[in-house]
């Protein structure tokens, strides 16, 4: 896991040359396509969570997450007509996503396929394949692959968006800003050794970060073998904020910039208030910084650009906190590289 955290800013700038040229064929296949439905599970699912952020606030497209077993054991009958469904999978192998791209397509959607392999079942059915260059993935919890698919959400974005050159400048900027975080490491042993002091963990962000917070939840609990919920803080002050105490740990994460960020600095303090155990805050400006226990920094990128690079503080805590508590964060108990939802698939 901590090798292949490291070969991020390679695998990037691999992915982002390899999948620019890719634009022009983007905007012309969703045409006059009136929404976006992603189909996506795990690590994935955290990727288009990420996508349909970022492609309606920068592109402008109403964007949803489909319920993959809307097709596989309901066989809805929907009028995909009009929409294009991206389907995002590490392998293009896990049966469900593949099956429902299939139904999509029979439905009238055009379909966009996200994979680490370009020889797949999903890229081979797809209308257009965006492969990313992640290389093969060893460690069972995604780092690169993820990243990569987080690069392939921003290219999509800029196919469907007239706004292209506004990803381009900081897009560029993301292998250093990735390399910068990984050499420094500042806060991310303190933030596991905050984090190793409990049991009791939730993670939180909000908007174009969301699913960062939710990557970094489901990096914890299944690297780390920790309950964590990954709530947006809107949902959090909806009534799970009431069961924090003494023995909760928060990890907040903000990018350096955007309409989230006074949200995100004022329920650290709330935290704090209410006695959690230790508040770690992963990005932010220095306001955030200083209202949280432990500060780990995050890149220099705008909000719309900055998950692909602010999930890697995450992965290096997970990463170390694994090793703290005695696992092996390479291979965690009864997890596989490809998941198949289904036991019988």
């Amino acid at each position: 896991m901590a090798r292949e955290i490291a070969e991020q800013p390679a695998a990037l700038a691999r992915t982002l040359q390899s999948l620019r040229p890719q634009r022009a064929a983007l905007n012309r296949l969703a045409g006059d396509t009136r929404a976006v439905l992603f189909v996506a599970r795990g690590s994935s699912d955290n990727a288009a969570v990420y996508g349909r952020y970022l492609l309606e606030v920068h592109a402008g497209r109403p964007s949803g997450l489909a319920a993959p077993s809307v097709a596989t054991h309901y066989a809805a009958e929907l009028d995909l007509s009009g929409v294009l469904v991206v389907s995002v999978s590490q392998s293009g192998e896990t049966q469900e996503i593949v099956e429902t791209q299939a139904w999509a397509a029979t439905r009238g959607a055009r379909t966009v396929a996200v994979t680490n392999d370009g020889s797949s079942s999903l890229a081979n059915a797809a209308d257009l394949a965006l492969v990313t260059e992640a290389g093969t993935e060893v460690a069972v919890p995604a780092t690169k692959s993820y990243t990569a698919q987080l690069a392939a959400m921003a290219i999509l974005a800029g196919g469907l968006s007239a706004r292209t050159d506004a990803l381009d400048a900081d897009l560029d900027r993301v292998p250093d800003e990735v390399e910068r975080l990984i050499t420094a490491r500042a806060g991310v042993d303190a933030a596991a050794t905050q984090l190793a002091a409990t049991n009791e963990a939730l993670v939180s962000g909000r908007g174009l970060t969301f699913g960062t917070a939710l990557e970094a939840a489901l990096k914890l609990e299944e690297t780390c073998l920790r309950p964590v919920r990954g709530l947006s803080y809107a949902d959090l002050r909806h009534g799970p904020i009431a069961v924090v105490d003494a023995d909760h740990v928060a990890l907040l994460v903000t990018a350096a910039d955007g309409p989230m960020v006074p949200g995100m600095t004022e329920l650290a303090h709330d935290l704090r208030r209410r006695g959690a155990a230790g508040v770690v805050g992963i990005g932010g400006d220095a306001g955030f910084g200083s209202a949280v226990d432990v500060a780990v920094p995050g890149p220099e990128l705008s909000e719309p650009i900055a998950p692909l690079a602010l999930i890697v503080p995450a992965q290096l805590m997970v990463e170390t906190l694994a090793r703290k508590l005695g696992l092996d964060p390479d291979e965690p108990r009864g997890l596989s590289k490809v998941t198949q939802t289904d036991p019988s698939e």
